[in-house]
């Protein structure tokens, strides 16, 4: 891994990202800015993931500071709030290395008052600050092709545009607050997080009583109880197959977090509520860093149901 601590080349400034967090979507979202013509570099814990960016012709920097120092944005794609709060105002915080008027493009789901709090502490000190979370997945994220729910300033929209038209097949301009694209994000992760538990019920259901889980796909795929997220994460089920591509433990945050603003707000979130509880076992079982769809697991484990195994899989 090569650190870069000089600024990015100057020959067009508008086009140099710096990507905070290079797991499945933050590597991908680098891909796609590269592909648009981005002078990239990208910063994370694991050296692998590094090494994979500069495999693809990005550039590796060992610390945030170092990594943000003359980028145009900093495109953040970490797990929470705290790490976003880390990356800016920790001992190696972009906030002091960014160049004032460049913006942070903040993109791990939060509670919208936490995202306002980091916009006004990073806006006071020159910088822009933009709320957008994002949606689609590893793969959408590699071709450029997410949505994006963004909030902000407009100078903060301005500045990111480049990097945003690059990363995004869908952009929500939903206004000139940060934390808005956050609550926007929450509402979505609920109906995700119940969703997913719903089809995990009905398709270990189907297998209690026997039926052939292919065939149920096949009919409820193209029946009224589908859901997106029937349809994306069953598959997971029918091919015994839990790698990681959205893990349990991102429910059992987004969830929880639903819970405190729900609570602070007094309005009921029963079903989400539900949900959040079956993904907390599925967790304390041992399934919290497998994919979402392992709750089919943890309802097999209940009934006693019996699920699709990996082919080669001869456990129980």
């Amino acid at each position: 891994m090569t650190d870069v601590s000089l600024p990015h080349p100057a020959s067009d400034p508008g086009l140099t990202a710096t990507v905070i967090g290079l797991g499945s979507m933050g590597l991908g979202m680098a891909g796609a800015l590269l592909k648009a013509g981005f002078t990239v570099t990208g910063c994370d814990v694991s050296a692998q993931a590094v090494g994979r960016l500069e495999a693809a012709g990005g550039r590796g920097s060992a610390s945030p500071d170092a990594a943000a120092r003359g980028a145009a944005c900093v495109v953040c794609v970490v797990v929470n709030a705290a790490q976003t709060e880390a990356v800016l105002f920790g001992p190696e915080g972009v906030a002091a290395a960014m160049a004032e008027g460049a913006v942070f493009i903040s993109c791990a789901t939060m509670d919208p008052q936490v995202a306002r709090s980091l916009a006004q502490r990073l806006e006071a000190t020159g910088r822009l600050y933009l709320d957008a979370p994002i949606s689609g997945g590893a793969a959408r994220a590699a071709s450029g092709d997410l949505t994006i729910l963004a909030s902000g300033r407009p100078a903060a929209f301005a500045k990111a545009r480049p990097a945003l038209d690059a990363m995004a097949a869908k952009l929500y301009e939903l206004g000139d607050d940060a934390g808005t694209g956050a609550a926007f994000k929450m509402i979505n992760q609920l109906l995700a997080g119940v969703h997913i538990a719903a089809a995990c019920e009905a398709f270990t259901f189907a297998a209690k009583q026997g039926l052939d889980l292919a065939k149920v796909y096949e009919v409820i795929t193209a029946s009224a109880g589908n859901s997106w997220m029937f349809e994306n994460r069953m598959p997971h089920v029918l091919a015994g197959d839990y790698a990681p591509l959205s893990a349990v433990e991102i429910f059992v945050k987004d969830l929880g977090i639903i819970q405190d603003m729900a609570r602070s707000e007094r309005y009921p979130v029963p079903l989400a509520a539900a949900a959040l509880q079956l993904y907390l076992a599925a967790a304390g079982a041992g399934m919290g860093r497998d994919d979402d769809a392992s709750l089919a697991r943890l309802y097999a484990q209940l009934s006693g149901a019996v699920l699709p195994q990996a082919q080669g899989d001869t456990a129980p």
